[in-house]
């Protein structure tokens, strides 16, 4: 696949993680991003979105154009060259909606690599940043340690992080939430129980059964996807996001995005997703999530 060159946009090649979760208004368009890094992003020419490069997720796109997952992830356009950065560049799946709800729900039982945790461990190197961030969301989280040195370890923070949110107890959590009306939700670092997330879902679909049976049956199909990649099977998928579109004309839709900290395996290794996770056996729980979120979804619908 290729992509044409401009003055502005050169192609280098053909085919950093945060979700892009950005919203289109009135021409000319300027853009709003809920979750990630806003640095991270530009707005591309037909259609497109342009990404900072990240190599592994390169790899990943590469690998995914010709998995059966293809129909689930934004197609890849090749990277190409703006202001001396490097970006990825992919469809930008709003414009086949008009106003939409966004959602972006991270998938799996932990958002870290083991490889993170390796390092961590062997340079370990308090924190004042991540203590900080501790504090912002439960000033008495630190321990005494911790808070005499107003610093904790990447490791320690990491895991006290996926320990707040759903992410352990249902193996994905929400990110964030822009509704069709303009009204946007991010704090949901601490939506931890079914109950809590299965509100928090009631409200993003308004509470439209039409709207959750449109996305029941999208997450079936990846699931059913899922199952039989090869690409899914050989990779561990930390850290990507499913992201959540709907409009006012009854289109819905859900896409896998967010690859740069997926990682190849080495063969023969593979995943089955579900199995918990036990450092060293590289699973990360996704399947099991999507299995809860589906459950979740359907118990959201009206008794038939």
């Amino acid at each position: 696949m290729t992509c044409e060159e401009n003055d502005t946009w050169k192609t280098q090649r053909s085919p950093q993680p945060s979700s892009p979760l950005l919203l289109p208004s009135t021409e000319p368009q300027p853009w709003l991003q809920l979750v990630g890094h806003a640095e991270s992003f530009q707005v591309g020419e037909n259609g497109r979105l342009l990404k900072r490069h990240c190599v592994g997720e390169e790899r990943c796109f590469q690998r995914l154009m010709e998995d059966r997952l293809r129909a689930f992830v934004p197609c890849f356009h090749g990277v190409v060259q703006h202001e001396g950065r490097d970006y990825t560049m992919m469809d930008n799946l709003l414009t086949r909606f008009n106003a939409p709800a966004i959602m972006d729900c991270k998938m799996g039982t932990r958002t870290y690599q083991e490889e993170e945790l390796r390092l961590a461990r062997e340079r370990p190197k308090p924190r004042q940043d991540m203590y900080e961030k501790m504090v912002a969301v439960d000033p008495e989280a630190p321990t005494a340690q911790e808070f005499a040195q107003q610093a904790v370890l990447k490791t320690r923070y990491m895991q006290w992080r996926e320990s707040l949110s759903s992410t352990t107890t249902l193996g994905f959590r929400i990110e964030g939430v822009r509704k069709a009306n303009g009204e946007c939700h991010t704090n949901f670092k601490r939506t931890k129980s079914r109950e809590q997330v299965t509100e928090a879902l009631r409200d993003f679909v308004d509470y439209n059964p039409q709207t959750v049976r449109g996305y029941l049956r999208s997450l079936k199909q990846l699931r059913h996807a899922l199952e039989s990649s090869e690409f899914f099977r050989t990779h561990e998928v930390v850290g990507s996001s499913l992201l959540f579109l709907h409009d006012g004309a009854g289109r819905t839709g859900v896409w896998m995005i967010d690859f740069g900290k997926t990682s190849a395996l080495p063969a023969p290794l593979t995943l089955d997703h579900r199995t918990p996770w036990e450092e060293g056996n590289r699973e990360d729980g996704y399947l099991w999530g999507l299995d809860n979120l589906i459950d979740i979804l359907t118990d959201t619908l009206p008794p038939t």
